[in-house]
């Protein structure tokens, strides 16, 4: 199903480029204007209007030592362990058996996926957290970042409120992988 996503602008590396994008599938099919694109669509082709800027997802390159090497607590341990994730010494008090582990990494791609990450790098050694990864929609990646938004690229990318000073991101609004809707904030 064609999808095209409106936005107030499309920002990447080289500058401003239209304010939407067309989905097909799990790819880009083409990024523009609304105004040029739409007349060309099929009319059943949906449309998603975000009220912020689209961009390439994120890359985190970090994303090893933010899954395995810290405790992304359950909202239900909130009251003994906080809501922020655990390291060093807090880390290494608790008794984390593999599913634990696996629950944490869970727990921490939701984090990644709601800052607008559609892409880690690797790779993971503990198992159980690998397993969560790769059960996940995001993608992990040899190379340093997701290449541009182009005909025939995936369709992974996020939108972001307008911040607070001009041209800076505000709130990840919506994640986009594969095409997919991961992320929306309510």
């Amino acid at each position: 199903m064609l999808t095209i996503h409106r936005v107030r602008g499309i920002r990447e590396a080289d500058g401003v480029r239209g304010n939407a994008v067309v989905v097909d599938g799990d790819r880009v099919r083409a990024v523009g204007t609304y105004e040029e694109l739409a007349p060309e669509l099929d009319p059943r082709a949906r449309v998603r209007e975000w009220d912020g800027h689209l961009t390439p997802g994120r890359f985190e390159p970090d994303a090893v030592d933010l899954l395995q090497a810290h405790y992304w607590p359950d909202p239900r341990e909130a009251d003994e362990l906080g809501a922020e994730p655990l390291t060093g010494p807090a880390l290494r008090g608790l008794d984390l058996t593999d599913t634990r582990w696996g629950h944490s990494a869970r727990r921490g791609v939701q984090r990644l996926l709601a800052h607008g990450t559609t892409a880690v790098a690797g790779p993971f050694t503990h198992p159980a957290v690998r397993t969560a990864v790769e059960r996940s929609p995001v993608r992990v990646l040899p190379a340093p970042r997701p290449g541009p938004l182009a005909p025939s690229a995936p369709a992974d990318f996020a939108v972001f409120a307008e911040g607070t000073d001009a041209g800076t991101p505000g709130a990840c609004l919506v994640t986009v992988i594969g095409g997919r809707l991961v992320f929306r904030r309510a």
